[in-house]
């Protein structure tokens, strides 16, 4: 794989298989994924497959990250509340699209990793912190859209609750069989939309992107 680049894994693995949000391509192109794995998985970043980052916990492959960021619905003036810093990857394509993200983590060592690379990329509309992803951010809510890179059992009613009215909430729920679901906060109470089936990690412990 260490021929690919990330265009070449923009054209041959997400706009294939159905990815067309031109605003998602193109944060998926912008952001090296280079830069968020372990230094000995480099030559293999660019491939269709997710990879270990250490403390148990991976970064999704390529594709999981452009689907489950464009069934965001992202505008730029959104503000996203993200649940699983992780490597900081699916933290940056976010921050490539919206106004604001806010980012926890629960694994210390990846929160603070990921809160380094990250400054140092120069992103300036980003809050990172490390906790309990499955209470939110409170103090920074309502959030317009709310993304979740593990799998608890049932979706947490506290990112329900922090949720914007007309937001939209990404979440894969599941243990041995999980799926990805959409909530809408919409006029008439939450309204849940099955996507595909995926394999994350627990949200026990907390890490993906």
């Amino acid at each position: 794989m260490s021929n690919f680049d990330a265009e070449t894994m923009v054209e041959r693995q997400i706009i294939v298989r159905g990815v067309r949000d031109e605003s998602v391509l193109q944060a998926m192109k912008s952001v090296d994924r280079r830069l968020f794995v372990q230094p000995k998985e480099v030559g293999r970043a660019f491939g269709d497959h997710p990879m270990p980052i250490g403390h148990g916990q991976t970064i999704s492959q390529p594709y999981v990250v452009a689907a489950m960021t464009e069934a965001l619905r992202l505008r730029a003036t959104d503000k996203v509340l993200e649940i699983g810093t992780g490597s900081g990857y699916q933290t940056a394509v976010l921050a490539e699209i919206v106004r604001e993200v806010w980012t926890v983590e629960i694994v210390e060592p990846l929160a603070l990793g990921a809160k380094s690379l990250l400054r140092r990329l120069g992103y300036t509309n980003l809050h990172c912190r490390t906790g309990d992803g499955a209470g939110g951010w409170p103090t920074a809510a309502p959030f317009d859209k709310i993304i979740v890179t593990a799998a608890p059992p049932q979706i947490p009613d506290a990112l329900l609750d922090q949720l914007a009215p007309a937001g939209l909430l990404v979440i894969p729920v599941g243990s041995d069989n999980q799926e990805l679901l959409r909530v809408c906060r919409g006029a008439e109470g939450l309204e849940k939309e099955h996507l595909f089936g995926v394999r994350f990690v627990p949200m026990t412990g907390l890490a993906s992107g």
